[in-house]
């Protein structure tokens, strides 16, 4: 028996948010034919404008019109990581609406599914701090209607990494995930529509960051 997917009603959209990177990236949808998007780098100044650009960018709509908030909750930088999140725990709490984390990661993967490996077992990797790598690997479900975890962001040794993928018993296109990363702001969006139309609707407070690694050598 198939699934019967929900949706959200036209008047509704949701918003996503990527801080992992130096970029700011937001989304917003109703999933109805209105979307937009965008990306601006703000380095150093993320913390200092990103309740400004935000304000502009949801316009015309309001908070109101919101039915749920998404964020990349990393890998990636940790202040910027923890910006982005704790700002989405708050809209939601003061919204009163669900928050979806989304793993940096598998919106690099559920990009590569766009790019023709919808078949593919495809697996990100991502620089991480002290010569270590994340790692993770995902598999797009028939007709894409969800993205699997096979393997849940890990942190590696480069050699443990290759041991994995090595004992990948299955093709697998390899991602790596470098640069331009808040550009996958709208793969966030979707990820977190695809589990929304499932019937989840995570509380705020699970929206939890993925540092992976302290931010310094202890």
């Amino acid at each position: 028996m198939a699934t019967q997917l929900e949706h959200i009603t036209p008047n509704k959209y949701a918003l996503s948010l990527h801080t992992t990177t130096p970029e700011l990236g937001l989304a917003m949808s109703n999933f109805a034919g209105d979307t937009r998007s965008n990306v601006w780098n703000l380095g150093r100044d993320l913390s200092s404008y990103i309740h400004q650009y935000l304000i502009e960018f949801i316009q015309p709509q309001t908070w109101a019109d919101l039915a749920f908030i998404a964020v990349a909750k990393g890998p990636g930088g940790f202040t910027g990581t923890r910006i982005g999140v704790v700002l989405a725990r708050t809209l939601g709490q003061q919204l009163n609406i669900p928050v979806f984390g989304i793993s940096t990661l598998a919106a690099v993967a559920w990009l590569a599914t766009d790019a023709g490996e919808q078949k593919k077992t495809i697996a990100v990797e991502m620089p991480a701090q002290r010569g270590q790598v994340f790692g993770a690997i995902y598999q797009p479900a028939p007709n894409n209607t969800e993205l699997i975890t096979l393997l849940p962001d890990t942190v590696f040794t480069p050699e443990a990494w290759q041991q994995t993928l090595a004992n990948q018993k299955t093709d697998y296109h390899l991602v790596e995930a470098k640069s331009g990363l808040a550009a996958t702001v709208t793969s966030i969006l979707e990820l977190a529509y695809l589990e929304w139309q499932l019937g989840k609707r995570p509380h705020w407070s699970e929206a939890l960051p993925y540092y992976g690694q302290h931010p310094v050598e202890i």
